[in-house]
């Protein structure tokens, strides 16, 4: 009897978990799924009455062949380029110099640095409008009166990657920093009884011995830059270069919400997380493959 009921513990444990996830992540991917195999079709030149019709593939097809769709990747894709490296490199750049020697006052300068991610993003976003915005924004005028371009909004990637990057680099500074200070200090002190200096350090024994964190946060950015929808629909109505469809997100909110094509927009969406889920594979799996090659190297 206490060998029966230890087992059913961890099913018991579980269950809430897996009641949880079914009703607010398998439905709802069931349900869109479901969505995007049919179309509203109405009658009296649209005055009508609609009806769901079983169209397949077809909003899949209508989605792949559209070039607004296809646009908001390569929008997506040049936000990827720019925000992962700019926004990692800088993340990792601020907890090497916190975990040095020479930094003072950590606490503050974590909080400091960590302050932005608290902002909800809408209000982040409204912020940075309003100081992108030419007449009201002090930054603007600034720039403009050194003599510098000051028609930020003309550039949307820049825009939106300075406000992601804003928001996000404090957070996974956390991350990395705590990873810094989980490395073993005797392996540090053995580093700088070798005569390594701080940059040989950094790069040589911290960076690597971190490398799990960087995969992750890699991977985690890569999930979140494909769902970029915030900065830059709020930057839609000032900004001439964000369109709304402008990402993948965009495309399927305004097929939803403006034009009531949900099917369109489950489609959409489908392809989307079908994009992201296959780079988390490949990211993943290019992590594993390097982690076998340094682990049979060792032996």
């Amino acid at each position: 009897m206490r060998r029966r009921g230890r087992s059913g513990a961890p099913a018991l444990l579980l269950a809430p978990f897996f009641v949880l996830f079914t009703g607010c992540t398998l439905i709802p991917i069931g349900y869109a799924i479901y969505l995007s195999l049919f179309s509203e079709r109405r009658s009296g030149l649209g005055f009508g009455g609609s009806e769901s019709v079983f169209t397949g593939i077809g909003n899949y097809t209508r989605a792949l062949t559209d070039h607004a769709f296809l646009d908001g990747f390569a929008n997506t894709a040049q936000y990827c380029l720019v925000y992962i490296p700019v926004m990692v490199g800088f993340s990792l750049l601020l907890a090497l110099l916190l975990d040095s020697t020479l930094a003072r006052a950590r606490r503050f300068f974590q909080l400091a640095l960590f302050l932005p991610h608290a902002v909800p993003g809408i209000i982040a976003a409204l912020i940075w409008m309003y100081l992108y915005t030419p007449g009201i924004s002090p930054v603007i005028d600034a720039l403009n009166a050194a003599g510098a371009e000051g028609d930020i909004l003309g550039h949307p990637l820049a825009a939106v990657v300075n406000i992601a990057a804003w928001e996000w680099t404090g957070y996974n500074m956390v991350i990395f920093y705590a990873a810094l200070q989980a490395i073993p200090r005797e392996v540090l002190e053995a580093a700088v009884v070798d005569g390594a200096g701080p940059l040989r350090t950094a790069f040589s024994v911290k960076i690597p011995l971190i490398r799990a964190s960087l995969t992750m946060v890699g991977l985690f950015t890569v999930i979140g830059s494909l769902q970029l929808f915030t900065e830059p629909m709020i930057l839609h109505g000032t900004s001439p270069g964000v369109t709304s469809a402008w990402t993948p997100n965009m495309y399927a909110y305004t097929a939803a919400f403006e034009r009531g094509d949900y099917g369109l927009a489950a489609a959409s969406s489908v392809l989307l997380a079908v994009t992201a889920a296959a780079l988390s594979l490949i990211v993943t799996r290019i992590s594993r493959s390097r982690s076998d090659r340094r682990t049979e190297a060792t032996r």
